[in-house]
């Protein structure tokens, strides 16, 4: 990481203004504020893992509702807010989101070992909060993505210093809350750690079995959430989704094609993943973009595969910054955000209805970035004090 006056690293990595970190707060504060005043239950989407919870307590199944997609564990960890008086909810929930979405910044920033005081610290959640409109929907919906946004860059920070296990049992948890950094299995496996591999694995295993005995339909989830997730044929949420075997049938292109190529540029980006976690670099790289391109290669072709998952990875891109060699130097990965700038009205996209192909070209756009970064590599990564080879080995190392 280059800190010299001549690079723009430099003038990153140095403390930022107080005025700088007035204008976040303010930013943050205010977002918060008004999704208190205009949404309930902490938003739509925890409303719905809250109302599967007060179901449950009811004596009812909560996979009745087709839309809830989580894990039986997620059920029972929802039962506190169901037993909060709903106004607490409408309080608690977007400033936990709030403060989780700052606290998974502050963990990509420390795996790069980048000041907390820095001006990137500021800008960069500056940044996310005011021009990526995922960040703020993300807010007033309440989706449970947030724990995934929190839990891979702890992860990250945690295999970079060496500890596997606990990052393997922070994945675990996430998993067992919501299933969406279930492809970081391959990072493990591409890494050899086995004791982590496991715990990460059994952590949601037990967690969901165990909860799963608890509910008046323990296969619930096998019976009826995998079948939907599999057909994907939600009218409604076929709207919103960004994978393209959502999106190339609403332009005419044959269901089963469009799955394959989804599946085929998946498995493709997987490779390109692999192959740059053993590539060159600095640790902090490696860990991140190996990680990227393995989530956004299952976004391709998850169903549902919604915008603000995107939140899981963007952080952990931008925070790379001061990095010479990093994919946020890249300038497709800037062109690839263009569509989720808030408050622009884009012809013929205009309609909630077709907001899907914004986030779409977003998606594709930039899992080929990453992907081609993979592949080509880390060139010219200015590391003052730690060599490619030495840092290689501290991570790699049993």
């Amino acid at each position: 990481m280059a800190t010299g006056k001549s690079d723009i690293s430099g003038w990153l990595v140095r403390p930022a203004s107080g005025h700088l970190w007035t204008g976040l707060a303010a930013l943050l504060g205010a977002l918060t504020i008004h999704t208190v005043l205009v949404t309930s239950d902490g938003g739509m989407d925890n409303a719905i893992v809250v109302d599967a919870a007060r179901t449950w307590l009811a004596g009812r199944s909560p996979y009745d509702d087709p839309h809830f997609l989580y894990f039986p564990s997620a059920v029972v960890a929802a039962v506190p807010q169901a037993l909060l008086p709903r106004p607490v909810v409408d309080v608690l929930v977007p400033s936990a989101v709030t403060v989780a979405l700052a606290l998974g910044w502050a963990c990509a920033l420390r795996l790069y070992r980048v000041p907390l005081r820095s001006r990137l610290a500021a800008l960069g959640l500056l940044g996310l909060a005011a021009g990526f409109a995922p960040f703020g929907q993300l807010v007033r919906l309440g989706n449970w993505t947030v724990t995934a946004a929190l839990a891979l860059p702890l992860c990250l920070l945690l295999a970079s210093r060496g500890r596997w296990v606990a990052a393997g049992a922070v994945i675990g948890v996430a998993v067992a809350l919501k299933p969406l950094l279930a492809p970081m299995v391959l990072l493990f496996l591409f890494a050899r750690r086995w004791r982590a591999l496991a715990v990460l694995v059994l952590v949601p295993s037990v967690a969901s079995v165990s909860a799963a005995l608890l509910l008046p339909d323990p296969t619930g989830f096998l019976t009826r959430t995998l079948p939907f997730l599999l057909r994907g044929d939600d009218t409604f949420v076929r709207l919103y989704e960004a994978s393209p075997a959502a999106v190339l049938p609403r332009l005419g292109v044959p269901e089963a094609p469009a799955a394959l190529l989804g599946l085929l540029v998946a498995a493709v980006g997987v490779v390109c993943a692999y192959r740059r976690w053993r590539g060159p670099g600095p640790v902090p790289l490696r860990l991140a973009e190996t990680s990227a391109g393995l989530m956004l290669s299952a976004f391709l072709v998850s169903r549902p595969s919604y915008n603000h998952y995107l939140l899981v990875v963007l952080p952990l891109l931008l925070a790379g910054l001061p990095y010479a060699g990093a994919v946020a130097r890249r300038p497709w990965f800037w062109l690839a955000l263009v569509p989720q700038l808030p408050g622009v009205t884009w012809p013929w996209l205009e309609s909630e209805r077709r907001r899907s192909f914004r986030d779409a070209f977003t998606l594709c756009v930039l899992a080929v970035t990453v992907a081609r970064h993979c592949v080509r590599g880390t060139r010219g990564v200015d590391e003052p004090d730690a060599s490619p080879g030495r840092e290689r080995s501290a991570v790699e190392s049993a």
